[in-house]
């Protein structure tokens, strides 16, 4: 069943267009003070996006306050005061909302203002944001009989606008109003302030909202058949570290809701096994890749020289007769650039001739010569969508900037050459699309499990290295690289789950792998 097109976006108020929600915090603090009640990470749920009455009952509950004689609708009325006070001193937009807003307007998407806030506070925010006209809606708490998390004020906005809720997008930044939005049947972009928010079905996540822009929201309204989730994910030798892999690897696969997964680090029947599991298709060859698929296999190819690194593609029929290439890569792990780095403290020329040394560059172009059909027909010829995923064993240029250089031993700019070559071959990094800034969202994925440098990365035999004991340099080594027209990024996440604990004591572990996944939606035009 297809989605109606983008004919709203609702936009939540307080941590979403502006930021109150640290306002809001210190009201209800100062308001918990004077009851002699300090508040506490146990108060988030029954504080951040609810109502001003719903956290006075809160506070009025947890104090004793009927014991003490404090009439609950005093305690409301101060949660009002130091709530509208500092609002009127110190309110001020987001980054990027008012940007957005504009966009919205010049694009004729109709906006409305959902709130659940009173509308005395909610006037005082709309004039910081330049007047009431900006929205065609405005939806406060006293305008509907439940607020958020209730569906009711998303509803009442959408009815008030004349569209259906399936055709909205709702901005929210907190899981009580990310929960009214969806109960309401609206797709949701979240923006999370204080609390975190993770990605779901329907559901996209933004570290801020200068992410986000017109077409982004318009794709979100989009055709359920024209989304694919594609995952990265090694496996870690294929799960022999941690007990019950094969069990775990399964209930992440179904709740993460991929369709198509590039494995690395298999073993002789890991690929098999899971693909029996799901129902799905899959290829494995060499000693280590493998790709399954929810949808049909059609065709399949390697690169030369498959072993336990290399890479293989195969061709997938979607849902409609439309294919798409889907390759997957593990590149060699040693010498590794981050170590050279952040342990030897090499000069970057050298760190560049090593990764030229490494083998890892050689391989690389060797996968994307394989690839050269498939790439050519994404550029030239009928669009074909084409992804690549993998386990590259390499940090990005575009992550190692000035702006980084804190979180990559002191480093600036690096060239990293591997990740250049998938760029210069017309591959775009899915993860850095959807997060633009390194430093807000580094999106590291080496490695949840290592805290401590170990010999080879890994608790494999291995010659000692330079930096054992020290930190482990963290890394975004794993990627989803795409091309082909009309294939956009909805969005893309680091993916774990379950009990992450570091090594050695791992066998326990909900997620079998030392490293994270990755997992991007696309939307497909």
């Amino acid at each position: 069943m297809s989605r109606p097109a983008l004919r709203a976006v609702l936009f939540d108020m307080d941590g979403t267009l502006v930021d109150t929600e640290e306002l809001w915090w210190q009201a209800v603090e100062q308001v918990a003070s004077t009851l002699a009640y300090a508040l506490g990470d146990a108060d988030l749920p029954e504080v951040l996006g609810r109502p001003v009455e719903h956290t006075a009952e809160h506070l009025w509950r947890v104090t004793g306050g009927d014991g003490e004689g404090v009439r609950l609708d005093e305690v409301a009325a101060a949660l009002h005061r130091e709530f509208a006070a500092r609002v009127r001193d110190r309110v001020v937009p987001r980054p990027g909302a008012l940007e957005l807003l504009a966009a919205l307007a010049a694009a004729g998407v109709p906006t409305a203002l959902v709130t659940a806030s009173p509308r005395p506070v909610a006037d005082c925010v709309l004039a910081a944001l330049g007047g009431a006209a900006r929205f065609a809606v405005t939806v406060t708490a006293d305008d509907t009989a439940r607020t958020k998390p209730a569906p009711d004020p998303y509803l009442a906005a959408a009815r008030a606008l004349g569209v259906a809720p399936e055709a909205c997008v709702a901005v929210e930044d907190t899981p009580t109003g990310v929960a009214s939005a969806e109960a309401a049947g609206c797709r949701v972009l979240a923006v999370p302030s204080l609390a975190p928010i993770a990605p779901a079905a329907g559901r996209v996540v933004r570290a801020t909202l200068e992410e986000v822009d017109v077409p982004l929201l318009r794709s979100l309204t989009g055709a359920a058949a024209r989304r694919l989730r594609v995952m990265s994910w090694n496996l870690w030798h294929g799960g022999r570290y941690v007990d019950g892999a094969r069990a775990k690897q399964v209930e992440a696969l179904r709740e993460a809701g991929v369709d198509v997964v590039g494995l690395q680090e298999t073993d002789a029947v890991t690929a098999r096994e899971l693909a029996e599991a799901l129902g799905w298709h899959h290829h494995q060859a060499g000693t280590g890749l493998a790709v399954l698929s929810r949808h049909p296999v059609v065709a399949r190819a390697e690169a030369p020289g498959l072993g336990f690194y290399g890479g293989l593609g195969v061709r997938i029929r979607l849902d409609g007769g439309r294919e798409a290439a889907v390759w997957t890569a593990h590149l060699d792990h040693a010498p590794y650039g981050p170590y050279e780095a952040c342990f030897d403290g090499l000069p970057v020329a050298d760190l560049l001739d090593h990764e030229e040394a490494s083998g890892r560059l050689g391989r690389m172009r060797a996968v994307l010569a394989a690839m050269g059909d498939d790439l050519a027909a994404a550029r030239d010829g009928d669009g074909t969508p084409v992804f690549l995923v993998g386990d590259l064993n390499t940090p990005s240029h575009l992550d190692w900037t000035p702006r980084t250089a804190h979180l990559h031993g002191g480093y600036g700019a690096v060239p990293w050459p591997v990740t250049r070559a998938a760029e210069a071959a017309g591959l775009r990094d899915a993860y850095r699309e959807a997060h633009p800034d390194p430093l807000l969202a580094p999106g590291c994925t080496w490695s949840p499990v290592h805290d401590e440098h170990v010999p080879d990365g890994s608790p494999l035999p291995g010659g000692a290295e330079p930096g054992r004991g020290r930190p482990e340099p963290r890394d975004r080594i794993d990627y989803v690289l795409y091309a082909g027209r009309g294939v956009r990024v909805v969005d893309s996440e680091t993916y774990t789950r379950g009990t992450v604990r570091t090594w050695p004591r791992v066998r326990g572990n909900g997620w079998p792998s030392d490293h994270a996944a990755v997992v991007t939606t696309f939307a497909l035009d």
